[in-house]
């Protein structure tokens, strides 16, 4: 065993290349390296200036709406073409609630997908088959979910929700008597389906990197199969599958053509989630297209705003939970 106590033989060679410079900013390739660098700086910058631009664009459309009806467009319920009398209220009403009942299904569900094929509950190739096909949803078109909710969904939904009205028509929820199927109920579910490739996908990609020594440890400890996925796992991953559901919600409050096709389309902010209903983007998907007023134009413009800054607002909160669930399990 050497002594560490001996001097260093500075009779042997040096294994270290004194001549090379790691700090050095110039050289051979360095133009390479530099010129990469802009060139990231230049797609970062671009990102950001089609933000702005987008945002501009938008607020300058709607400003005749928003100088004719001010911050009362939100809360107002009237829309009148006729009359050039518009408020946002039925739509806004109808993004959130929708959106929200797709939460509901989709979460929970996202993430009971991403447990199945994640854990080792089945055999590996049973997983990845149902992962890809959860994920194959997300390749259908929005308007082919629309169409199957028009011809099997809904007439297969009807008798339930009919259950729903006799039996519990007392609740305001459901206090629609004889739903025909066109609701927010209807538009909800429809979304959930859509937007579980996204929750279940991401969640199931968290928990695959959850490191194994934990899930080795809780095991070790005497805590079950499921003690272990509660209390360990899915703390572990919780800021990733926040992460996944606001994605998730960001796309159900955009989704435009299933929405239009199975919510209603009626313009009125009711309790009963058996009731039609409308959204921001059915709203402009079917009148912005035979809008001629300025005004009229104005006003689905400033929805199309409201939408945006609801979108914008839904991720800055996703950001700084992430952030804030990341910083406290460090």
């Amino acid at each position: 065993m050497a002594n560490s106590s001996e001097p260093a033989n500075n009779n042997q060679p040096s294994l270290i290349d004194e001549s090379i410079d790691i700090t050095a900013s110039s050289g051979k390739n360095f133009w390479i390296d530099k010129g990469f660098t802009w060139l990231v700086y230049a797609f970062a910058a671009l990102t950001v200036t089609v933000l702005f631009w987008m945002s501009w664009i938008i607020f300058e459309k709607a400003l005749p709406a928003i100088n004719k009806f001010g911050l009362g467009f939100l809360w107002n319920q009237q829309w009148d073409t006729g009359n050039l009398v518009f408020g946002a209220l039925p739509y806004i009403y109808g993004t959130l609630v929708s959106s929200a009942i797709a939460m509901l299904f989709a979460v929970p569900v996202g993430i009971a997908v991403a447990l199945v094929t994640s854990e080792n509950f089945i055999p590996a190739s049973a997983r990845t088959t149902i992962a890809f096909i959860v994920e194959l949803i997300a390749a259908v078109p929005s308007v082919i979910i629309g169409l199957w909710g028009v011809y099997v969904f809904i007439p297969s939904f009807v008798p339930l929700q009919t259950w729903l009205s006799n039996i519990f028509g007392w609740i305001p929820l459901f206090n629609t008597p004889s739903p025909a199927g066109f609701n927010m109920l209807t538009a909800g579910i429809i979304l959930a389906i859509m937007i579980l490739p996204t929750m279940a996908a991401i969640s199931r990609e968290v928990l695959l990197v959850v490191p194994k020594e934990l899930r080795s440890g809780s095991m070790a400890l005497g805590s079950t199969r499921w003690e272990t996925i509660f209390r360990v796992i899915l703390p572990a991953g919780f800021s990733g599958i926040v992460g996944a559901a606001m994605l998730a919600l960001g796309r159900a409050l955009g989704e435009t053509m299933a929405v239009t096709m199975v919510i209603g389309n009626s313009a009125q902010v009711s309790l009963s989630l058996l009731d039609p209903a409308y959204s921001i983007p059915s709203v402009l998907a079917n009148e912005f297209a035979e809008a001629q007023d300025p005004l009229h134009v104005g006003a689905l413009t400033y929805l199309g705003l409201i939408l945006f800054v609801v979108t914008l607002v839904v991720n800055i909160c996703a950001l700084v939970v992430v952030q804030f669930v990341g910083g406290k399990t460090k």
